[in-house]
């Protein structure tokens, strides 16, 4: 379906939550220090740094930028949780010294996933830099350098992100460098054959750049895959928020109705969530206008549903997005006051979509919607929290990553 179609076709629900407070939960989510300092680096909104394991065991890996050994420098660390709650850190090793990179807030942040075997896999500090991939060699162990394993090599990367497949494989998205785009390129680990290939470059378009997400798996087995377009070679304000649905089973492509799509799509051809609006044009960094800024996914069964930052006027609100028969329909969670980059979304069994957001104040809320309105309750208060990430585990408990960075602290949540 054309964007046309969608702009059309799209109905925008306008409930809004004015002040944050009506209660969700009967209390806020437990919250424990992770006993690890953080540099001032630790902060993002496409990453992916969080990843948990709960089959008999309850475990969470926090992979996180811990300081460097001089001012404007950072090394890459991964904070291991166990069932019992103690704490480990494994360093993310390059050689025999532990990856160290120079400071690029919003750029070179760690994303994480645990294969079916147990290794960690982390990509880390790329900023149209060649692949900077870690691996373990052991069941647990410490990643180390593992960059030569990847296709596409010698090519500019930014804005991994990964997720583990129901079989124990890994899926990665990130941004390529082009000489007049950058394109989102979908990669596979192979579990079994301890392998990378490359499936496709699923989204490329002339004088764009392709700003990757999230993706997540559905109970179907399918990989929905979201992203945003901003200006070649980059911008701070994107536009056209987009997904594609990938079956691994038979390597193919489609939009939110189930239609095939041929890849890779490209602004006029993609599934847009969120089309462009009354006063919105592609824009640099000094743009004022609508604009999209950091997404995230999750699935109820096979539907997607998802969570965004819009800007109309002067602060980015939140807005919730879902399918409805074969539309996209949007609605907006909240918008009283100026929101953080970070945004999260997950599914639950009788609240249904809880929406996590953060406001300039350092306050973080989880939003659920009955009836026609938004409420939401605050999540950590005392903790002034300006990055997160949420991952809900296989238990179906809503763990937390929670970045203070007035105090350079890193927090560990369930909810």
């Amino acid at each position: 379906m054309n964007r046309a179609v969608l702009v059309a076709a799209t109905a925008m629900a306008t409930a809004l939550v004015t002040v944050p407070a009506t209660a969700v939960h009967a209390a806020p989510a437990t919250v424990t220090l992770v006993p690890y300092p953080i540099d001032s680096s630790n902060q993002a909104a496409w990453w992916s740094p969080l990843d948990t394991y709960t089959p008999g065991n309850d475990y969470a890996y926090l992979a996180f930028n811990e300081p460097g050994s001089s001012a404007g420098t950072h090394r890459v660390a991964i904070a291991r949780r166990d069932t019992a709650g103690g704490w480990t850190k494994l360093p993310v090793m390059n050689g025999a010294a532990q990856a160290e990179y120079t400071d690029d807030v919003g750029h070179n942040q760690p994303s994480i996933a645990r294969d079916g075997s147990g290794r960690f896999h982390v990509l880390a500090s790329m900023h149209n830099n060649a692949w900077r991939y870690f691996r373990s060699d052991t069941v647990g162990g410490a990643p180390t350098n593992h960059a030569a394993d990847l296709p596409d090599q010698g090519i500019g990367v930014t804005y991994p992100v990964l997720t583990t497949a129901p079989n124990g494989d890994l899926y990665l998205i990130a941004r390529l460098d082009g000489g007049t785009a950058r394109s989102g390129r979908l990669y596979r680990w192979n579990n079994a054959a301890a392998t990378w290939t490359r499936i496709a470059v699923f989204a490329e378009s002339a004088n764009r750049a392709v700003y990757p997400d999230d993706l997540q798996f559905d109970a179907a087995g399918n990989l929905h895959i979201l992203w945003e377009w901003g200006l070649y070679p980059a911008t701070a304000f994107r536009h056209q928020l987009s997904y594609l649905l990938y079956r691994p089973s038979s390597n193919t492509f489609a939009d939110h109705t189930g239609a095939a799509v041929t890849v890779p799509v490209s602004t006029a051809t993609a599934d847009v969530i969120q089309p462009i609006e009354a006063g919105e044009v592609y824009q640099g960094n000094d743009g004022t206008g609508p604009a999209v800024q950091s997404a995230k996914l999750t699935v109820d069964g096979t539907s997607p549903k998802v969570a965004y930052r819009y800007r109309s006027g002067t602060n980015f609100m939140v807005r919730y997005a879902y399918v409805s028969g074969t539309t996209w329909v949007r609605d907006t969670v909240y918008s009283a006051t100026q929101t953080t980059a970070a945004i999260d979304i997950t599914w639950h069994p009788t609240e249904q979509k809880r929406v996590y957001y953060a406001t300039d104040a350092g306050a973080m809320y989880v939003a659920t919607k009955t009836g026609t309105a938004w409420t939401a309750a605050a999540v950590a208060p005392g903790i002034p929290v300006q990055r997160f990430a949420v991952e809900r585990t296989t238990a179906g408990v809503d763990v937390l990553y929670l970045v203070d960075l007035t105090n350079l602290r890193l927090y560990y949540g369930r909810n």
